[in-house]
């Protein structure tokens, strides 16, 4: 189970956040465990049945002007009882102030309580987005992931079988490099997002060569940070014995963290130009989003073509001749 803890996450994120620690720096030794974000409106009024205090906690100006309408007593009491519970991280919009007796009870109970410059909803914007990109579902792929004609494509193969020559071919003809020899690919919703597992730059290793760096080779326009993964390309030595696909009626497909994303087992040989195939397989999967499907049309023609011909023809008896 990922874990983010509060003192990195002030660290790392006080800048875009615009973040400010109210208590003391012992209460940022919490642990952050959920990627939802809760604003505990219920909770100050006495309601803490249903509290999700295991979430960040959001104080907008309505918990805030809700906290000035009540006594000093009851304050004190709904407060301490809502900081029974093992909060990770409360955050107050807008740089409002809190009450004295909340900051006394968080150092008191060891709850981290920041402030922020940013709006309510654009805080809770933000902070939901980075909250589920750092706790979403990830895995490390051996392969090479490049953008042809806007599609993801995931190279996957035995290790020398050709995947970061083919994706150098791909650049050399104007498409993009995202990641060589090891994938980080992150599920967000229902997509897969694809990069680098480091942030070394964009180095490939070619066999006989060594080490080159694509983007000081072919420029900026040659590389990108992440991309969603459309489809995957398995490439297999070829062998005469096996029954390759070769009219494309079978679709298949492999589950990577939930998501069921298309493959294709594409043989290689020597001579073979796998480049102009993946850009095909690009092209083919685009139109099959706009709806057309090549191998679907050509069975169809040839089923009408099949039926015309077994079609049994009217007989039609010759017209009398007129005296």
């Amino acid at each position: 189970m990922k874990i983010l803890s509060v003192r990195d996450f002030f660290e790392n994120k006080n800048r875009e956040f615009a973040l400010s620690l109210i208590t003391e720096p012992k209460t940022l030794d919490n642990n952050i465990k959920e990627s939802q974000i809760h604003r505990p409106g219920l909770a100050l009024a006495g309601f803490l049945e249903r509290f999700s205090y295991n979430r960040i906690q959001i104080l907008g100006e309505t918990e805030i002007n809700y906290m000035q309408t009540i006594s000093e007593d009851t304050l004190y009491d709904r407060i301490k009882e809502m900081f029974e519970f093992n909060i990770p991280l409360i955050i107050v919009t807008k740089g409002l102030s809190i009450p004295q007796q909340v900051e006394y009870l968080a150092n008191e109970m060891n709850i981290a309580i920041m402030t922020s410059r940013l709006s309510t909803d654009k805080l809770i914007n933000g902070l939901a987005r980075y909250l589920r990109e750092y706790f979403a579902p990830q895995k490390s792929i051996h392969g090479t992931l490049v953008e042809v004609f806007g599609l993801g494509m995931l190279l996957t193969g035995k290790s020398g079988i050709g995947k970061s020559e083919c994706a150098l071919d791909l650049v050399e003809r104007g498409h993009r490099l995202i990641a060589d020899d090891i994938v980080q690919i992150i599920q967000t919703d229902d997509t897969l997002v694809g990069s680098a597992v480091n942030d070394f730059g964009y180095f490939m290793e070619v066999r006989g060569i060594g080490l080159i760096d694509v983007e000081r080779m072919f420029g900026i326009e040659a590389v990108r940070k992440t991309a969603i993964i459309d489809t995957q390309v398995e490439l297999l030595l070829w062998q005469d014995n096996l029954d390759y696909e070769r009219i494309g009626l079978t679709n298949n497909f492999v589950d990577i963290l939930g998501i069921n994303l298309p493959i294709i087992y594409l043989p290689v040989s020597p001579g073979k130009n796998v480049s102009v195939i993946i850009e095909v397989i690009a092209l083919n999967h685009i139109l099959k989003n706009y709806g057309y499907d090549a191998a679907e049309a050509y069975q169809r023609k040839l089923q009408e073509r099949i039926h015309r011909k077994t079609r049994p023809h009217k007989f039609r008896e010759p017209e009398e001749k007129k005296l």
